[in-house]
């Protein structure tokens, strides 16, 4: 019997150990979790770049107005046509396009005033935005104080909405 049971013995194989576990493809955790940071990685470089962008705008709107408060003198009803200008880009670049393109007369002042920490748009001086424009003669001083107001409205309003 001994010997019987050594000769089974001797048929069967060598122990093997089983093929190691391949990396590809990944359990659906790992996609699963690659999906997630590919959607955050993708959203914080969208969440820079605009706030690079508005970072931009700021500058470039600011900068503007310097240019502007420093010659009104040479031409006051230009400087406040490009004042106005300026502050309609500003407006259109940090609010919704649909509720302000279309805006005119007493109803931009009115948006205006809406949006700013003072009350000056509808009673002030900021009432030459309405008017001044098509004016060919303008107060140097008026232009000066408008300048301020703006620039007060565009740093009161430098927070960008999403």
């Amino acid at each position: 019997m001994n010997q019987a049971s050594a000769n089974v013995l001797d048929g069967l194989r060598a122990y093997h150990l089983p093929e190691p576990i391949s990396w590809w493809p990944p359990a659906p955790g790992w996609w699963l979790l690659a999906g997630i940071f590919l959607i955050g990685l993708v959203s914080a470089v969208w969440l820079l770049w605009r706030r690079h962008q508005q970072r931009a705008v700021m500058r470039a709107t600011l900068l503007e107005l310097d240019r502007i408060a420093q010659a009104p003198g040479d031409d006051p009803a230009s400087s406040l046509r490009h004042l106005s200008k300026l502050l309609r880009r500003f407006a259109l670049a940090r609010f919704p396009e649909d509720k302000v393109a279309g805006l005119t007369g007493t109803a931009w002042l009115e948006f205006l005033n809406s949006h700013s920490h003072q009350a000056d748009f509808i009673t002030g001086k900021a009432r030459l935005l309405e008017d001044a424009p098509y004016q060919a003669v303008c107060d140097p001083a008026a232009v000066t104080e408008l300048t301020g107001l703006v620039r007060s409205w565009v740093l009161h309003n430098k927070d960008f909405a999403s």
